[in-house]
C-alpha cells in the first residue's frame, strides 16, 4: 500500500516587507494570484493525494473562491505566527491521514515537480528533508558591522521549500512547540531542536521566495524564459568627478592619472553603467537601490564585485548576459592602451569570455565638464537571453 501524501501550503503572512493593500500571496504574478501557482503546482503533482492551504483568517473565503478553479483544496484560517499557522494547518490535515507532509511557502510560486519528488524522494530516506542550495559567494558572520569570521562557503546552505517530513514526526514537534513556546524560523529547526536528522535535498535557484516587489519581474522572468522569452536589451549610463586623492579605476583596472573618480565606491564609471544597464533590462531596479552610497558596507567597494552580484540577481531572474558594448567618455587620460585588460577584468566579472565585451574610448572635443578634464563617463549597453 502506498504512503499517502499531503502538501501543506502556507500563506498567511501579511508580507509587511511587500507592501500593497492585500497580502502580497494574493498580488498578480502572469495573471494569476500568487499563491494559486504553489497550490497549482502540489495539485497537480502525481505523488499528492491532498492539498491544504493556510491564509490570514480573513482571506479564507476569498481564498476558498480562487481555489476552485484548482479542486479540492482545504483551506485554513492561520495564526499570529507562523509557527501557529502551520500547526492548524497539520491539525486540518490530520482527517485526511497522511503519511509525509511537504510544507510550503505560499510566496514560493515557482516549485517543480522535479524539486516535489526530490524532497518526498529523500524524507522517505530519512524521515525529514529540508530543500535547499549550496552557497556560492564568500561567507562572512558579522557583529556590530564587522566580520567576526569567514565561514567555510561549503559547509553553508540556503533553506527553501519544501520542508517535508513523517507526518506524524513533525505534527508531535509542533504540538510541542506550542506547548512549549518555542520560536523558530522554519519546520526544519523543530527536528534540529529535537536531535533528529534533517536531510537536505536539491533546490533550484528558480525556487525564489517573493519578498518584495523588486522579485515580481524576477519570477515572471523565469516565467517567460521557460516559454522562450525574447532576448532583452539594457541601456545604463554613469558619470563621476575627476578629484585629487583619488585612484582612477575603470573597467575593473587601475590606471595611472593625476586623478580618480570621486563616489562611495571605487567609483569605476563603466562598470557602474553596466550594471545599471543589466539590472534595467530585467526592470530590477538600479545599483543604487541596491548598493546605496549610505551603506558604510560598500565605502571603496570594488565594483567588480558588486557588478558580480548583479550578474548573480540577473541569473536568479532567469536572464544571463550574452555580450556588453562600452563607451567611456574622457578628455583624458588615453586609454587605448588599457582597453585589452579592461576587457578581460570585465569579461571576468561577468563570466563571458573577452570576446563578448567591447570597450571604446572617445573624447569630448574639449567641450563641457568631461572636455575640460573635470569628469568621466560611461555608456554601456547589454543584451541578455533566457538562461
Amino acid at each position: 500500500m502506498s504512503e499517502r501524501v499531503a502538501a501543506l501550503i502556507v500563506a498567511a503572512g501579511a508580507g509587511e516587507r511587500f507592501g500593497g493593500p492585500v497580502p502580497k500571496v494574493f498580488v498578480p504574478l502572469a495573471g494569476r494570484p500568487l499563491l494559486l501557482w504553489a497550490v497549482q503546482a502540489y495539485a497537480d503533482h502525481p505523488e499528492v493525494d491532498a492539498v491544504a492551504l493556510v491564509v490570514a483568517p480573513d482571506y479564507v473565503v476569498p481564498a476558498t473562491e480562487l481555489c476552485r478553479e484548482v479542486g479540492d483544496v482545504l483551506v485554513v484560517a492561520g495564526g499570529p505566527e507562523r509557527r501557529q499557522s502551520v500547526l492548524n494547518g497539520l491539525r486540518a490535515l490530520g482527517a485526511r491521514t497522511p503519511d509525509l507532509v511537504a510544507i510550503h511557502d505560499g510566496a514560493r510560486p515557482l516549485v517543480t515537480p522535479e524539486i516535489i519528488s526530490d524532497s518526498l524522494r529523500v524524507c522517505r530516506a530519512h524521515g525529514a528533508a529540508l530543500t535547499a542550495v549550496a552557497a556560492t559567494d564568500t561567507v562572512k558572520r558579522v557583529a556590530d558591522g564587522r566580520i567576526v569570521e569567514t565561514i567555510d562557503r561549503h559547509e553553508v546552505y540556503l533553506a527553501q521549500t519544501p520542508q517535508t517530513f513523517r507526518y506524524d514526526l513533525i505534527r508531535q514537534a509542533h504540538e510541542q512547540a506550542e506547548a512549549e513556546g518555542w520560536a523558530v524560523t522554519d519546520d526544519a529547526m523543530l527536528l534540529e531542536r529535537l536531535g533528529h536528522t534533517v536531510a537536505i535535498s536539491p533546490g533550484h535557484a528558480r525556487n525564489l521566495k517573493v519578498t518584495t516587489p523588486d522579485d515580481l519581474p524576477r519570477a515572471e522572468a523565469w516565467l517567460r524564459g521557460e516559454s522562450g522569452g525574447t532576448p532583452r536589451v539594457g541601456h545604463g549610463f554613469d558619470l563621476h568627478r575627476l578629484v585629487e586623492g583619488r585612484r582612477l579605476v575603470l573597467g575593473g583596472v587601475e590606471i595611472a592619472h593625476g586623478k580618480g573618480l570621486l563616489g562611495h565606491s571605487d567609483a569605476d564609471a563603466a562598470l557602474h553603467a553596466i550594471a545599471d544597464a543589466l539590472l534595467g533590462a530585467c526592470a530590477l531596479g538600479d545599483i543604487g537601490r541596491h548598493f546605496p552610497d549610505t551603506d558604510p558596507a560598500f565605502r571603496d567597494a570594488d565594483s567588480r564585485e558588486l557588478l558580480r552580484q548583479v550578474v548573480a540577481l540577473v541569473r536568479q531572474a532567469g536572464w544571463q548576459p550574452a555580450n556588453v558594448d562600452v563607451t567611456i567618455i574622457a578628455q583624458e587620460p588615453r586609454l587605448a592602451p588599457h582597453v585589452e585588460a579592461m576587457r578581460e577584468s570585465t569579461a571576468e566579472a561577468l563570466g563571458l569570455p573577452p570576446t563578448a565585451v567591447s570597450y571604446k574610448a572617445t573624447t569630448m572635443e574639449r567641450l563641457g565638464p568631461i572636455g575640460e578634464g573635470l569628469a568621466i563617463a560611461a555608456e554601456a549597453v547589454v543584451l541578455l537571453t533566457p538562461q
